[in-house]
């Protein structure tokens, strides 16, 4: 099943959600269509085009933004007098719900990718009665052991690059510890060259533990999008992804029995490295209205073949329940 075609806004524009942020918003489709919100990964890798096409354009009205300090946002966490401390799971809780009050919207249809996912879970978990349905992919919960397992874990799958990433810390950096925090200070230095070579060597790591050469993320070679994707990512990984300090094995993951009366559906590519960790399928068990469906041979991405098929017609299949 192909992603649907093309589509353009209809209404766009930034929302003051406070603390000096505006978040950017956009909708498409129909305007008096089946409420959805699409959540973005990262954190902060902004909404693209390409995430209209997983819904119809006839049956949805479908709300996309890019969360604090990313995409169209303002400000941008590539600046270095951004602010980051205002940018938590908390605030971007409450930014969903400022935005949904602003379009009028009683229940809205979440789907999320990735750290899109967690955002989405714990939403539906804190505001379980605006949530219609969940559609997520490349799903996470956002605990410290899947962050301790794409830093240090798949060290060893990937020595080569593993020993790259370590290179860029300090001599004096805690190499066992919290590296993710460790690269997020380096990403905080007052010397712009330290923030660069960080920003780079994160990046690094992120594509080279997925099946493509390092450096080969086209987004990547933006220094802007460089610089606030990796400040973004671990200033959440490094902090429990603010979801608490009990977050080892998964505020998100203990609290699915919240997620009764919301139906599901988890794509997962069979060779996503968060896979390792058994988490999603943990996560079908504790959420009874939810399914889980396994794609052979896709990874991370929800642009994999047959990750799309089971996302369009899982949004087609919630769009005939009106």
């Amino acid at each position: 099943m192909p992603l649907y075609p093309e589509t353009e806004p209809y209404d766009h524009g930034l929302l003051d959600v406070g603390d000096g942020n505006h978040v950017y918003w956009e909708t498409c489709g129909n305007p008096d269509g089946k409420p959805a919100l699409v959540l973005h990964g990262g954190p902060g890798s902004g909404c693209t085009p390409g995430h209209r096409r997983y819904f119809d354009p006839a049956v949805y009205r479908i709300v996309l933004l890019d969360q604090r300090g990313c995409g169209r946002s303002v400000p941008h966490a590539s600046a270095h007098d951004t602010d980051m401390s205002v940018n938590t799971t908390r605030h971007l809780l409450s930014d969903l719900e400022l935005l949904r009050r602003h379009l009028g919207i009683e229940r809205w249809l979440v789907w999320g990718a990735s750290w899109g996912s967690v955002l989405g879970l714990r939403y539906a978990q804190t505001h379980p009665g605006v949530v219609s349905e969940l559609v997520l992919t490349g799903v996470a919960t956002g605990s410290n052991a899947e962050v301790a397992l794409l830093t240090h874990g798949l060290g060893r799958f990937f020595p080569d690059a593993f020993a790259r990433f370590l290179a860029e810390l300090p001599e004096d950096a805690d190499r066992t510890g919290n590296l993710a925090a460790a690269y997020s200070r380096l990403l905080e230095s007052p010397d712009p060259a330290v923030r660069a070579r960080a920003a780079r060597a994160w990046t690094d790591w992120e594509t080279a533990i997925v099946p493509a050469p390092p450096r080969s993320v086209p987004r990547y070679e933006d220094p802007a999008f460089r610089m606030a994707f990796a400040r973004t990512v671990t200033h959440y990984f490094g902090n429990d992804h603010f979801l608490g300090p009990d977050n080892d094995e998964g505020v998100v993951l203990r609290d699915a029995p919240l997620l009764a009366g919301i139906p599901g559906t988890l794509v997962q590519g069979g060779l996503d490295f968060g896979n390792l960790l058994g988490i999603v399928w943990r996560l079908e068990r504790a959420w009874p209205d939810s399914e889980l469906v396994l794609v052979d041979r896709a990874g991370h991405h929800a642009g994999a073949p047959g990750v799309v098929d089971v996302l369009v017609a899982a949004t087609d299949r919630y769009g005939a329940r009106g």
